[in-house]
């Protein structure tokens, strides 16, 4: 049986445990017995499509729609009971990471597409700083001074309004980023290309006036968990784009709901990301501190980052 026989034998009975699961998950009043034993012989069966499915189409778009669907039978049929607190709790403990860990390559492709972008401006500045006023916007270009940073007469003011204004506007990358999607990922391609153009023109003209050790210190605190950030939303970006270009077996508007529920998912997961990036950036950038002490919080947000995503995927594979 290849996978389109596989969809085509087996559709119905997702659609019918779809509708069920919406209509336990509401604690509709009209939902009987006879609907609670449908729900379970359904659950059951899709329980076994998904472990088929793993095993004869591991990369095929049905085992991740067959995982989703039996993970959420699952929470309305022994997790019906979360409080509020809990769900959010559950969001940001499972279903973010597990999300996550399933479109990796997404999450990836956008970091490749941000360094293709930051690889190029870097490269063109270096060749000449003039280009840096055709790159960055002109908020950036001309109100950055690579002499003023980290000085006593202003550089901490500086390097404020420069890591600010770069905060600011990664946070409307990430935004973009995501609804880019729905063009069939072309923006998507564009603002992280652009975002990573911005950046490698900026460590570019540090570099070329000798400060790119105290650049990238008031950069990297808060820049790695916004960074991060940047390329999840992207990752949620490319994900539906690709979906609507290439639907696979299913149609175009099918793809839409799933992926863009999908891709929600994963830009809400980003907004303590952007709010921890914040607080950093807040009292942690400017303030006057030793350099080295402004790389051990770089170093101390990417360990935390790791230890987040190993630990959340832990927590969700003991559901499954």
């Amino acid at each position: 049986m290849n996978v389109k026989q596989f969809i085509k034998k087996h559709r119905d009975d997702w659609k019918q445990l779809e509708q069920l699961v919406a209509a336990m998950h509401k604690r509709k009043k009209n939902v009987t017995g006879a609907n609670i034993d449908q729900f379970y012989r359904l659950y059951q069966k899709a329980a076994q499509n998904l472990s088929y499915s793993q095993t004869y189409f591991p990369k095929e778009e049905v085992t991740f729609y067959l995982n989703g669907l039996v993970s959420k039978s699952h929470n309305v049929l022994y997790k019906d009971q979360m409080s509020s607190m809990n769900q959010v709790r559950h969001f940001f403990t499972a279903t973010f990471i597990r999300l996550l860990w399933e479109q990796w390559k997404f999450v990836v492709a956008a970091l490749v597409l941000f360094t293709i972008g930051a690889a190029g401006s870097y490269i063109s500045v270096l060749q000449d700083t003039q280009n840096m006023y055709a790159i960055l916007p002109p908020e950036i270009a001309y109100g950055v001074d690579p002499d003023s940073l980290g000085s006593s007469d202003g550089g901490s003011w500086d390097s404020s309004v420069m890591s600010a204004s770069i905060m600011t506007n990664n946070i409307q990358v990430a935004i973009l980023a995501f609804a880019g999607g729905v063009t069939f990922g072309l923006l998507t391609v564009y603002v992280l290309i652009y975002n990573g153009i911005v950046i490698g023109a900026l460590a570019a003209l540090f570099w070329t006036h000798g400060k790119s050790y105290e650049f990238w210190a008031y950069i990297v605190p808060h820049g790695m968990i916004e960074l991060t950030a940047i390329f999840i939303a992207g990752g949620a970006g490319l994900l539906m784009g690709y979906k609507l270009f290439v639907p696979g077996h299913f149609s175009r508007g099918y793809q839409l709901k799933v992926n863009a529920k999908r891709s929600v998912q994963l830009l809400l997961g980003t907004v303590p990301l952007f709010v921890i990036a914040g607080i950093i950036e807040g009292f942690i950038t400017p303030a006057p501190i030793p350099l080295e002490a402004k790389y051990i919080v770089a170093f101390a947000t990417v360990l935390g980052l790791i230890c987040y995503f190993i630990i959340g995927k832990r927590l969700f594979l003991r559901e499954l």
